[in-house]
């Protein structure tokens, strides 16, 4: 139970979640909007990935409603109806062993008997519109903005993976086209050849034929 009833603990941090009455009021008080920023960052932490999708796993969606984890999931069984598919799965046995191995906060689930629901952004959303408390339909924008944030992260991501393959494709050709250059200047590059040694003394050319000695007659 918390000691201050305006604050959560998120994975073991505790944040006092302030959310104007409305969207456009954000920008009048710094100190809103930075405890905002700073609540949706730790949200953020708490979405994982399994089978291709973004999902927020039972046991922290209920912390942030300020439920326990039963209380949120019969609130689910009770409105099947409005959980379609796509808004939640059960994790099977070795994705709760991945979850307790990996995640601190949530290693005692290992002694649970239940499987972990894990809920998608609409699943997140519709399980506060069932319970209908206000701490749930206050925290939901923060799940919301978690999840967009994700997604607006990995859209830049993928840009910049992309500029990079695009930088590295035309380095690849500047570098061929320096590596041709470069062969064609090697030579000229290069230092002149050493000039040959002259030989002390007289040296015969055997190319060229032996110069005639003339003797005089014999008289």
């Amino acid at each position: 139970m918390n000691a201050d009833p305006g604050q959560i603990t998120i994975a073991n941090e505790r944040v006092r979640p302030t959310m104007p009455e409305y969207p456009h009021d954000e920008g009048k008080t710094s100190t809103g909007l930075m405890n905002a920023l700073a609540t949706t960052a730790k949200i953020s932490r708490l979405i994982r990935s399994f089978r291709g999708q973004r999902v927020i796993l039972d046991a922290d969606l209920a912390t942030i409603y300020g439920v326990e984890t039963r209380v949120l999931n019969q609130a689910v069984k009770r409105n099947a109806d409005r959980f379609p598919a796509g808004f939640f799965f059960q994790l099977n046995a070795a994705e709760k062993l991945e979850v307790t191995t990996n995640c601190d906060h949530l290693a005692g689930l290992k002694f649970a008997r239940s499987l972990p629901l894990a809920f998608t952004e609409h699943g997140a959303w519709m399980a506060a519109t069932v319970l209908n408390s206000p701490p749930a339909v206050k925290m939901r924008l923060f799940i919301i903005r978690a999840f967009v944030k994700l997604r607006e992260d990995q859209a830049v991501n993928a840009a910049i993976l992309k500029r990079l393959a695009e930088i590295d494709h035309t380095m690849l050709q500047h570098d061929t086209a320096l590596r041709d250059i470069y062969q064609e200047l090697l030579p000229l590059l290069a230092p002149p050849p050493d000039p040959p040694h002259r030989r002390i003394g007289f040296q015969v050319n055997p190319e060229k034929p032996a110069a005639r000695v003339r003797t005089s007659a014999t008289r």
